[in-house]
């Protein structure tokens, strides 16, 4: 039977949405956009170079190590040198191996701990400049970000898909195709294969030793962005529009989405400038009640044996991800306690699951309450907290945050930046060589070749 092939119809949505990809590298960006781009990959460098020591890191060094494959990239912290793939997934899983990455809280993702390592892979692989690569990682944090604003994240994310999984993965594709220089038809083949690995669970919340969780939130979307941008270079053809048409993307996942969000500001409103950058080395959701009550600790001098009782009020919905959870670093409960008995929570007391059966922490556990309070809830605004403490003379104390500390309201300087890598780089790296690192990354879009960086990122 003979015929012509039938007719495909691209929607004027993708047709947007992939010219948009596939100039981005070309379009300069605002000087205040390439500033803070510059803090979120200080912060991204340093969650994978301390994450590449931490059980996730270490899961993800033996498997890349059984794999081969061409030597295209480095993974951070080794000296291995594998394929694309294979250093996108090593270094996704180490920039979430624990919570010290930096987030989007709007869209609920955590954008360059995927799309950075995808970046990377391919920059290294390509021996491409510093500025372009830094173009594509904010062309990758906008796509992930606007993929989750489509799909309405805490819907999403509370029907039993995670967010993070989702989104990550089509701005790690959208860095890699950019990089690659994939033409507008072949990136709408790569957001198809995109989609087609589309992936992720909320039970990796239920992941006690972060190894899945590293994997679902940071190693898979960066893993299957880049294999999707690869696979298209390479020929691969395939649905022309995954996002309109016949039983399409948000048919699937999203029945009540909004497609526009995809497109909605592309080019002048950079979501990167609404990233939230943690100011604590724990759970997102935490920044604003750990926020609070260092405040109340350093204005009131409050000690653990004087409190009787200690209430804080939190977005009901960020309330569920770290309500009386087994693992450490994302249990509001137990941080507040190390806060109240350590007088500070630092990147050790936050990861020590041997304080979650400590009798003192857990007598004083017993003495928090963490509310869902549904005023303070805000699609666009997060990290915000109330808190009263009353203490046993019956003294009362009341302090509130409605932008913490690394959010986008208020957010973190280099100086303060510098002062959190350092101290998450340096037991690795060394001092010398961390303050190296850190003075190429803040100059990564005079960079040559990123893979000048591998001499800088790699173990001595």
């Amino acid at each position: 039977m003979t015929g012509s092939a039938p007719k495909r119809e691209v929607s004027a949505l993708a047709t947007e949405l992939s010219g948009y990809i596939a100039r981005a590298c070309k379009r300069p960006l605002p000087r205040t956009v390439v500033e803070r781009t510059k803090i979120h990959l200080v912060d991204i460098f340093a969650a994978m170079v301390s994450g590449s020591r931490l059980l996730p890191g270490k899961a993800a060094i033996n498997y890349v190590r059984t794999q081969g494959g061409r030597p295209e990239c480095g993974v951070i912290g080794t000296r291995i040198v594998t394929s694309a793939v294979n250093a996108a997934l090593a270094n996704g899983m180490f920039g979430h191996a624990d919570e010290t990455d930096a987030t989007h809280p709007p869209s609920l993702t955590h954008p360059e701990t995927s799309v950075v390592p995808a970046a990377l892979a391919i920059g290294e692989r390509g021996r491409i400049d510093g500025g372009t690569v830094l173009r594509a990682i904010v062309l990758g944090y906008d796509i992930c970000a606007r993929l989750l604003l489509a799909l309405r994240p805490m819907p999403f994310l509370r029907s039993g898909h995670h967010a993070g999984a989702f989104g990550q993965a089509f701005g790690a594709a959208a860095a890699a195709g950019a990089l690659m220089k994939l033409d507008a038809l072949r990136v709408r083949y790569l957001l198809s294969y995109t989609a087609q690995q589309a992936a992720g669970l909320y039970t990796m919340f239920r992941d006690p030793e972060h190894i899945e969780k590293a994997f679902g939130m940071g190693g898979m979307p960066a893993h299957n962005g880049t294999a999707a941008a690869l696979m298209v270079a390479a020929g691969f053809t395939g649905v022309e529009d995954v996002f309109s048409g016949e039983r399409d993307f948000f048919f699937t996942f999203a029945p009540d989405g909004d497609r526009n969000e995809l497109v909605r500001g592309l080019g002048r409103d950079y979501e990167i400038m609404r990233g939230g950058i943690k100011r604590w080395p724990v759970g997102g959701p935490i920044q604003g009640p750990l926020h609070v009550l260092n405040d109340m600790l350093a204005t009131h001098r409050i000690k653990a044996e004087d409190v009787a009782e200690l209430t804080a009020r939190m977005p009901d919905k960020e309330l569920e991800i770290v309500n009386n959870r087994d693992m450490p670093d994302i249990s509001v409960q137990h941080l507040l306690a190390v806060m109240l008995l350590d007088g500070g929570v630092t990147f050790a007391s936050a990861h020590d699951f041997r304080r979650m059966r400590d009798p003192r922490v857990l007598a004083l556990k017993k003495k928090i309450r963490a509310l869902g309070d549904p005023a303070l809830t805000d699609p666009e605004r997060r990290w915000r907290c109330v808190m009263e403490i009353t203490l046993k003379d019956g003294r009362k104390f009341a302090h509130q945050t409605m932008a913490a500390k690394g959010s986008y309201e208020n957010p973190l300087t280099r100086a303060e930046e510098e002062e959190k890598a350092l101290d998450l780089i340096s037991p690795v790296l060394g001092a010398k060589r961390s303050k190296i690192l850190l003075a190429a990354l803040w100059n990564f879009d005079t960079l040559k070749d990123v893979r000048a960086l591998r001499r800088l990122y790699a173990k001595q």
